[in-house]
């Protein structure tokens, strides 16, 4: 059993920097077809779509799925980098099978509307997008996960209003309570205060 409270023990440390993990612009409708992939529907009960609507779909759930790889990348780079605690460690091996659940429903989801998922990166390649070399302690983990987590939740929440189908819009909300709640326990590992206003995401 992954022990979270023990988790929720501050350590000392200090702050990386991170650019935002994730950039949207335009107006991107992800259609019904791979809402009801995502969710293990039935697609044959979807809105009929163009081909550019499939086009569109595919086209964003890779942008989704790219970035779940990243988190998953970087989950694995800390649980290898020597400086988390063993309880700490299991919290954040859950949290990123958490994050490859998410890639094997977005895959899923493309190859099912006849795209191509796109690939992870080596682990190299993340450990230089997020500067792996200025991890020193478990804080610095523990932080450069709480910006990942926080930056996925807005930007799953951030998409909802572009979305033509409700459904897809319920969707991206359930992905994005995981991510407020690893971003939420990360918060308290590190001692942080959690927000005094309400509406802290998504905006």
């Amino acid at each position: 059993m992954v022990n979270t409270a023990a988790l929720l023990t501050p350590s000392d440390g200090t702050l990386s920097n991170r650019r935002a993990f994730m950039t949207m612009t335009g107006r991107g409708v992800l259609s019904a077809t791979a809402v009801a992939l995502i969710a293990g529907g039935n697609p044959t009960k979807a809105i009929a779509r163009t081909n550019a609507d499939v086009d569109n779909d595919v086209a964003i759930l890779n942008v989704a799925l790219g970035l779940e790889w990243e988190g998953i990348g970087a989950y694995q780079l800390g649980a290898e980098s020597g400086l988390l605690r063993p309880e700490t460690l299991d919290v954040a091996v859950l949290f990123q099978s958490q994050h490859k659940e998410h890639a094997d429903a977005l895959a899923s989801a493309i190859t099912q509307l006849g795209g191509q998922p796109v690939q992870p990166l080596s682990q190299a390649e993340y450990a230089d997008a997020i500067e792996a070399d200025k991890l020193k302690t478990e804080t610095d983990v523990l932080k450069l996960a709480a910006r990942l987590e926080k930056g996925a939740a807005n930007a799953y929440l951030g998409v909802i209003p572009s979305f033509a189908d409700p459904t897809f819009g319920q969707i991206c909300a359930r992905l994005a309570a995981d991510e407020v709640m690893h971003w939420t326990v990360l918060a308290q590992a590190l001692g942080q205060r959690l927000p005094e206003s309400a509406l802290t995401f998504g905006g």
